[in-house]
């Protein structure tokens, strides 16, 4: 298996290398974006919210900002809460504090999760590259070639025209994969930090009035 492989590499020509650069990109894209999404920034907004709800009911202000970490969702929180704690604690100032932090904190979740379909596409197009340059190599060697190295010839052509469309998809397709799933779990955390920044809003506006 692993001797067909190193075959098939070696007939694709230099474009295996241009995709397998692709390949080690994507890969270090996906773990780093893995590694945040699913690990760093990854909270749960009902259950956080809801411990965040009790304390400022309560009318414990400080507590809640000490609840809050580092995570986008928590990090955004937290400005509204100490806007609150602040001299002025209007809404406006609370909103001004939850909105700026947001401006700051949303691009991160969301950053090089792009380069995922720019690779597949740039993976997928060398394959073509590749396609088109060994159908050449190939056509080359039935029009002109000496007979005893046409069927040579036009056989590494193909080999090069079907290698490189292979490992061109087999690269684009699991970047379009994770893609699509780190996309999805970036729009997750950003739909969580405006759902509960409003929710957090209204409940310190509220609180305030009746306190």
């Amino acid at each position: 298996m692993w001797e067909g492989l190193a075959r098939a590499f070696q007939e694709g020509g230099v474009f295996m290398y241009a995709i397998t650069g692709a390949l080690g990109f994507g890969v270090a894209v996906i773990l780093e974006r893995l590694y945040w999404l699913l690990v760093r920034f990854n909270v749960d907004g009902r259950k956080f919210y809801g411990e965040l709800r009790r304390l400022i009911e309560a009318g414990d202000l400080e507590a809640a900002r000490d609840l809050c970490g580092d995570a986008p969702l928590p990090r955004i929180l937290r400005a509204g809460i100490e806007a609150a704690l602040g001299a002025g604690g209007t809404e406006r100032a609370v909103q001004n504090a939850v909105d700026e932090e947001a401006l700051a904190v949303i691009p991160k979740i969301e950053k090089r999760i792009h380069y995922l379909s720019m690779i597949a596409n740039v993976a997928t197009l060398l394959g073509l590259l590749g396609t088109i340059l060994g159908l050449m190599q190939a056509f080359q060697a039935v029009a002109g070639a000496d007979p005893s190295q046409k069927a040579a010839m036009l056989a590494r052509g193909i080999s090069m025209a079907m290698n490189t469309t292979a490992y061109g998809l087999l690269v684009a397709i699991p970047c379009m994969v994770f893609y699509a799933f780190l996309q999805s779990k970036a729009a997750k955390i950003v739909d969580e930090i405006d759902e509960y920044s409003v929710k957090l809003i209204n409940l310190l506006t509220t609180s305030r009035r009746e306190g």
